[in-house]
């Protein structure tokens, strides 16, 4: 196991000092080197840590939730190597009582996907009531997008394409009624975070999350996927320690909202290879 008493040993000679954090900046800072170890080299330890502390003061109701679930939710970040709660919208930190849920933005969603290497192109689009806009199913399917960039009008539907390396393509189409819906049913957070502040983004996440469901993606991508809209107690409860699986094995999945289910989903998609 990883020794937090053994970072925070200040004194000469190597003498620990049991000095436990009192706030959730501390944790951050204490909890750097761990944070170091999960991050992929574009981003740096430091970066990673503003981005946090940067997280804390725009939304102080993180500060409120227990450290174990916010360094969880933090960790995730860490490991899948997405930025939270920054205006790239790759993820977030979302308070849920006294619990933070991580969730993947569409943005990450799709930088996951290009970097399993399996997928030539992958993308979300926004169809609105002005747009020219058509949906084929049967033997002979696609999908046709004309937008009316002078006046587009208000949104109607969402839809998610991919490309695959191997020639291989899908697509999955949602109305706004429906995505609505699915998110009420879905996301415990649909009242409270990125579901208020950035629907678009949300609803796009969503179709692409269904078409993924489609995809014949490697297991280690499925392993980032279902880490969406998890809240993870992976902390000790004595706060000293924190078990080496936090930094470098698999979470485990506590919440729902993962790629197996949403079996009642209305998008219907389509493959041709």
């Amino acid at each position: 196991m990883s020794n937090l008493k053994n970072q925070l040993a200040n004194k000469a000679g190597g003498t620990a000092t049991k000095k436990q954090p009192q706030t959730m900046q501390d944790w951050i800072k204490v909890m750097e080197p761990q944070i170091k170890k999960a991050l992929p080299s574009v981003i740096t330890a430091e970066r990673f840590t503003r981005m946090a502390l940067t997280a804390i003061s725009t939304n102080p109701k993180l500060a409120e939730c227990t450290p174990e679930s916010f360094m969880g939710a933090l960790m995730n970040a860490a490991q899948l190597g997405l930025e939270p709660n920054t205006p790239l919208g790759q993820a977030y930190l979302i308070p849920y009582g006294k619990s933070v849920q991580f969730q993947v933005g569409y943005k990450g969603l799709m930088e996951l996907a290009q970097r399993s290497g399996q997928f030539k192109s992958i993308y979300a689009h926004t169809v609105y009531e002005n747009d020219e806009f058509e949906v084929e199913y049967g033997l002979t399917q696609n999908i046709v997008h004309k937008p009316n960039f002078d006046d587009r009008g208000k949104p109607i539907g969402f839809y998610a394409v991919y490309k695959l390396t191997n020639g291989g393509e899908n697509f999955v189409f949602m109305t706004q009624r429906e995505v609505e819906e699915f998110g009420k049913a879905k996301s415990k957070t649909f009242n409270n975070g990125p579901w208020k502040t950035d629907f678009e983004a949300m609803a796009k996440k969503t179709v692409l999350k269904q078409l993924l469901k489609y995809a014949p993606i490697k297991v280690e991508f499925q392993r980032e996927i279902a880490q969406d809209a998890t809240i993870k107690t992976e902390i000790a409860e004595d706060m000293t320690e924190v078990p080496e699986e936090m930094v470098e094995a698999e979470y485990e999945v506590v919440e729902q909202n993962t790629m197996a289910e949403d079996a009642d989903l209305k998008g219907t998609p389509f493959e041709t290879k």
